[in-house]
Parts: structure tokens; sequence; C-alpha cells
């Protein structure tokens, strides 16, 4: 087939790309060159041959023009590493996402999606065009104007560290998420702004002075369970992470806040500095009291070593003559204090011995007399135990006789007994014709209840009971 055949099979369709690198095809006689049109915006950013990474700071100045772009030859742009290119097809009305480091080469129908971020400081909306996207870490600054509680007007300039938190790059869905805010560093700036705005306008300028770092912190990045001030502060729309503020400056708005400022600030210095000079004057006059009142109590001190040495030295010369006058004396002291020491523990040593004698002896009694009395213990129990038995046996023997004497006499002989007197008694009163008769002294009581029996002549049968319940 040839050379020029495989050209004609591959190449007959009109609109496309022709030229690609490195080699060189020729047209048939039905076939042109199709040019790929492109935004004047686009053509700029392409012509401009800036490193998205390299020129970050100068992505918003003017360059220079450089030579028209080939519409012809296929249009391709390098994405960087940790970047992120968005094109989208308007033949099939879908978007692609191309992370770095690749190269991006636009179909027929692709256009490259460009982005107008907010720029300079303070931000300015569409300062900066950029079709790479860069993922971060990096960082922006903002300068915003805030009012305290107490109308005190300031402009804070601060800078934030960002980046975007991408857990699966091959996700289509969370990959185009990313650019879902057009400009993210805009509205990541008023939304931090607004954040700062609010809390600052609940405090005094005075306690703003002072606590700054922590308002600003915890407005931007808020509070956790646990009430200490979160770590990062995240956009959920297209997962942008703030992990940091800094405070780069601040300034008050108004030209007489300012200058009372600045007049505190130097009453505050002058202040600092007279109390550093009085604490050093304080700290020398210290160090000289303290050195004075070392060298006061070195001299005393020399002194009582003096007063001491001499002391000792008298003590010695004292110690000397004693021991020169009272040494004879003290040698026939020593000896008599010997002799009685020797008397003294002969004394002891025979006391000792007449207590262990007298001890031996008292023990001796002591068991003696214990053994009598424990001998004399068992006689009385002895003797007792044999004068109950001998009471029991008399008992058993006067029952036994009060038994047979009863069953001797028998029971209507004891009864005839008892009642023999009272029937004397009646057969008396009968003889001599009297009734009843109750003789009484005037001061014994009368018995009622017994009148009428004794009257009648019968006898009283109430102590007979008594006695044989008894």
């Amino acid at each position: 087939m040839g050379f020029w055949g495989f050209l004609e099979g591959h190449y007959r369709c009109l609109h496309q790309v022709r030229a690609v690198v490195g080699h060189t095809y020729m047209l048939t006689q039905d076939e042109e060159l199709w040019e790929k049109e492109l935004p004047a915006n686009v053509e700029a950013l392409l012509a401009s041959g800036k490193d998205p990474v390299a020129d970050r700071s100068t992505r918003g100045t003017r360059t220079q023009e450089a030579a028209p772009r080939d519409k012809t030859k296929v249009v391709t742009y390098r994405v960087p590493h940790n970047a992120a290119v968005q094109v989208y097809d308007y033949r099939e009305k879908k978007a692609r996402v191309v992370f770095g480091p690749e190269l991006v080469i636009l179909g027929p129908d692709e256009q490259f999606t460009v982005l107008s971020l907010s720029g300079g400081t303070p931000k300015r909306s569409n300062v900066i065009k950029a079709i790479c996207l860069l993922l971060g870490p990096d960082f922006c600054t903002d300068l915003i104007n805030i009012e305290t509680a107490d109308h005190a007007r300031l402009q804070i300039q601060l800078s934030y560290n960002w980046h975007f938190e991408m857990q699966d790059k091959t996700d289509p869905v969370e990959a185009s998420k990313i650019f879902s805010v057009p400009d993210f560093v805009g509205d990541a700036c008023k939304a931090i702004a607004s954040r700062i705005r609010g809390a600052v306008a609940s405090v005094q300028f005075d306690d703003f002075h002072k606590n700054s770092n922590r308002i600003i912190c915890s407005a931007v990045f808020g509070f956790d369970d646990s009430v200490k001030i979160r770590n990062s502060f995240k956009f959920p729309q297209n997962n942008l992470v703030i992990t940091s503020v800094d405070i780069q400056s601040v300034e008050p708005v108004d030209q007489r806040t300012r200058d009372a400022l600045q007049k505190s600030v130097q009453l505050a210095i002058e202040i600092t500095t007279n109390s550093q000079e009085a604490t050093a004057r304080h700290e020398a006059e210290r160090l000289e009291q303290e050195a004075k009142g070392r060298l006061e109590r070195q001299r005393i001190t020399d002194q009582a070593e003096a007063e001491r040495a001499r002391k000792e030295l008298l003590e010695l010369e004292a110690l000397s003559t004693v021991v020169e006058s009272t040494g004879a004396a003290k040698a026939e002291a020593q000896s008599k204090a010997e002799a009685a020491k020797i008397e003294g523990e002969g004394a002891v040593l025979q006391a000792k011995l007449r207590a262990e004698a007298l001890a031996i002896e008292t023990e001796a009694e002591l068991q003696r007399l214990r053994q009598a009395r424990s001998e004399e213990l068992k006689y009385l129990q002895e003797k007792n135990k044999l004068e109950i038995q001998k009471e029991q046996e008399l008992s058993e023997i006067s029952i036994k006789k009060f038994r047979g004497m009863t069953e001797a006499i028998g029971a209507n002989t004891l009864r005839d007994i008892a009642l023999a007197g009272p029937e004397l008694q009646v057969k008396l009163l009968q003889g001599l014709g009297i009734q009843s008769t109750l003789i009484t002294d005037g001061s014994t009581p009368i018995n009622l209840f017994s009148t009428a029996t004794g009257l009648l002549g019968l006898p009283s049968t109430v102590p007979q009971q008594k006695e044989e319940e008894k």
C-alpha cells in the first residue's frame, strides 16, 4: 500500500490536526488543515510560557506579547507536579480533570477551564488568570479592616496557609469538586474576614491588643468538643483546607487611635524602662547590703573565733594547774572510791544472796500452806458429803416412821381424834343451856364470815384445810 496509502487511509477527515511533533504529513487534493480556535485569554496564557509554580508571584502582571500560535498544530499544556487542569468537551458535555505531572492534549471540541482568581493585597477579583490549579500547600495574604466593641478601627494583614485535600484522584466526582468554586481564593478570604470581623466586634480594643492571635485563630478555626482550638478549617464545597493564620501586622485606621496607641506604647516602654532601672537600682542596693552583711558577719565570726581560741587557752591553763595541784588528792580519792566501790559491790552481792534465800524460804512456806489448805479443803468436802448423806438417811427414816404411824392409826382414827375436841365443846354448851356465845375484848376485829359457824357451835374448816394443803 505504501506510505502515501497509509496517509490517505488515516487522514481523510477534514478539520483533522495534521501536524504531530517530529512528523510531517502531506495533504491530498481533498484535504486541508483545520485551525483550532481558542479564546483570547487562553491564547495569552499559552503564549506567556510561565511556570505555574515558579512564577506564582508574577501571575497577575502583564507579559510581553509572544509570537502567534500556529492554529493548525496540536494544543498541548504541560501540567506541573501537584497541580490540576480541567478540560471540558462541548460536544459530549463532559469535563475531565488531569493531575500533574502530565501532558494535556486538547481534542477538537475540548477547551481549557480558565480560572479567574482574586489577587493582590487586599484581595481584588479577577486579578489572576490561570489554566493550572495548584493543589498546595501554598499561602495567600489579605488586608482587612475590623472594628472592636469600643469602635476602634484597625487594619490587619493576615497570611493563610492552604491546600486542597484529595483522597482519591481517580474519582471523577471528587476531582471535579476542586473546580466547583471559580474564585476559591476570594471566597476563602471573604469567609475568613467575615468570621474575624464578627469575633473582633464583640471584644474591647485592650483585650484584642493582648489576645489578638487567640481571638483570630478561634474565630477562623472554631472549637472542638473539648473546647480547644481546631487545627484546620475546611471548606466542604471544594475541599479547601486552611491550616494556619499568621498575623503579620495590626495598625489603627484612625490617626488619633494610632497616635494614642503610639503614646500608650511609648508610655509602656517608659514604664518598663523605669521599672527595669528601679529593679537594677534595688538589685544593686540589695547586693551592696548583702556585701556589707557578709563583711559584718565575717568580722563577728573572726571575733568569735578569737574569743573561742582564748577560751580554749584559758581552759588548758586551768586544766594544767588543776592537774598539778590536785594530782595526789585525785589519786587518794580514786583509791577510796575504788575501795568504797568494792565494799558496795560486796554488800550488794550479800543482799542479793539474802534475798534469794528469803525467796526460797517464802516459796517453801507458801508451798506448804498451799498443800495444807488443799488437804483441809478435801477433808471438809468429804465431811460435808457424809453429813449430807446422814441427814438424807435420817429424813428418809423420819418419813418412813411417819408413814408407818399414819398407816397403823388409820384415816378414820385420825378424823375422830381431830373432831373430838369440838364435839366435846358442843356437848358442854348444850349441858349449860347456852345456844351461842361471842366473847371479845373490844379491840380485836371480828370475822363475820366465821361468826355464824361459831355461834352454831360448828368447827372452822379453814385452818384444817390450810394444814391439809400444807
